[in-house]
C-alpha cells in the first residue's frame, strides 16, 4: 500500500473566493475545511433552481443544509482533566495492543467529523496511508485508507489514527511532523464520517479507562482515560 508523509495544511489556498466567502459568512457557526468544496455548489444551483423551478431550488437547499451540518466545527472545552475523545461519536473499540490500550471510536454521518488531539505533545511522524474503504466498524476496517498521527508526549508515545470508511472517502490532517499540539487541538477531519482511534500511553492500564463499550463520547470534550 502507497504511504506518504502529511503535508502541511494548505486549504486556504482554494477555499478563500468571493461566492464561498459570502455564502458562508451569513452563516454563525465553524465549519472544517472542505465545506466549500461541496456547499457552495450546491448553494449556486439552488439560487439558479430557485428561479425556474422553486421545489427544486427548496430541495437542494435542504441539500447544501445538510452538507453545512455535516461539516459543523463547534467549540469544545475538555471537561476535566485527562486524555480527550479524539472523535465524536460512540466507542466502538477498547482492547490491549502490547503495552497500550487502543480506543477505537466510530463517527456516523450525523456525528461531528473534526478530530481532536487528545493529549498534548510533539507530532513525531504523520503518514498518510492508502487502502480499502470498507465500513469502519468491520474487523477489515484497519486496512482501509488512514492517517496515523505518532505524538511524543510527557506520559509516552500516543498514536491517533483517523480511518476512511464506506462513505468517507477523503481524510485531511491539519499536522506535520514536528509539529507541537495542545490538549483538544483540531488535528483533522474526515469527509461524512467513519473511524477515530487513539493509542494510549503505556503508563495507562484499565484501571485508568472512563469509558466503556457502547458509550457516547464528544470529541475535544469527553475524558476517556485519567491517571490518579
Amino acid at each position: 500500500m502507497k504511504q506518504q508523509r502529511c503535508p502541511r495544511l494548505r486549504h486556504q489556498e482554494s477555499e478563500h473566493n468571493f461566492i464561498s466567502v459570502l455564502i458562508l459568512s451569513v452563516i454563525p457557526n465553524r465549519f472544517a475545511p472542505g465545506v466549500r468544496r461541496y456547499a457552495v455548489p450546491v448553494f449556486v444551483f439552488a439560487g439558479v433552481a430557485g428561479g425556474i423551478a422553486p421545489p427544486i431550488g427548496v430541495l437542494a437547499l435542504l441539500v447544501g443544509g445538510a452538507i453545512l451540518w455535516f461539516f459543523r466545527d463547534p467549540s469544545r472545552q475538555p471537561s476535566g482533566p485527562g486524555i480527550v475523545a479524539p472523535g465524536e461519536g460512540h466507542v466502538t473499540v477498547i482492547r490491549e495492543e502490547g503495552e497500550q490500550i487502543r480506543i477505537g471510536i466510530f463517527l456516523n454521518v450525523t456525528d461531528v467529523h473534526v478530530a481532536r488531539a487528545p493529549i498534548a505533545g510533539e507530532v513525531t511522524q504523520c503518514t498518510h496511508r492508502e487502502g480499502a474503504h470498507r465500513p469502519a466498524f468491520m474487523k477489515e476496517s484497519p486496512r482501509n485508507e488512514r492517517v496515523d498521527i505518532a505524538v511524543t508526549t510527557p506520559d509516552g508515545p500516543v498514536e491517533i489514527s483517523l480511518i476512511a470508511g464506506a462513505v468517507a472517502r477523503r481524510i485531511y490532517p491539519y499536522v506535520h511532523d514536528g509539529m507541537s499540539i495542545d490538549r483538544a487541538q483540531r488535528i483533522g477531519h474526515i469527509d461524512f464520517g467513519s473511524r477515530v482511534d487513539v493509542l494510549l500511553p503505556p503508563k495507562y492500564t484499565a484501571d485508568d479507562l472512563l469509558v466503556t463499550d457502547g458509550q457516547k463520547v464528544r470529541a475535544g470534550e469527553s475524558i476517556v482515560a485519567r491517571r490518579e
